[in-house]
């Protein structure tokens, strides 16, 4: 379910008020692979295991927000470090 672009337009990172804009197929792809791989923490330090099929990237790049079930889990500790992939 894609996020309503009026809603995209207004969300921003938390942690460092910057815009975020959806992930591409081949951020998802690496992360997705590094998640089957056993090797992704979210910040918060929790393991993460379910593949993500959508997520939002701070405009940097290096954080990404998942989407489950339509909604953006904008919290910082459910954050994943796009770097460390």
């Amino acid at each position: 379910m894609p996020i309503d672009q009026e809603l995209l337009d207004i969300l921003v990172c938390p942690e460092n008020r910057t815009p975020v804009s959806m992930a591409d197929a081949a951020v998802l792809d690496r992360l997705n692979a590094a998640i089957e791989g056993g090797t992704v923490e979210n910040l918060g330090g929790d393991a993460v295991t379910e593949p993500v099929t959508e997520g939002l990237v701070r405009e940097d790049g290096r954080i990404l927000y998942a989407i489950q079930e339509g909604i953006p889990v904008m919290l910082i500790d459910e954050s994943i470090d796009l770097s460390k992939l």
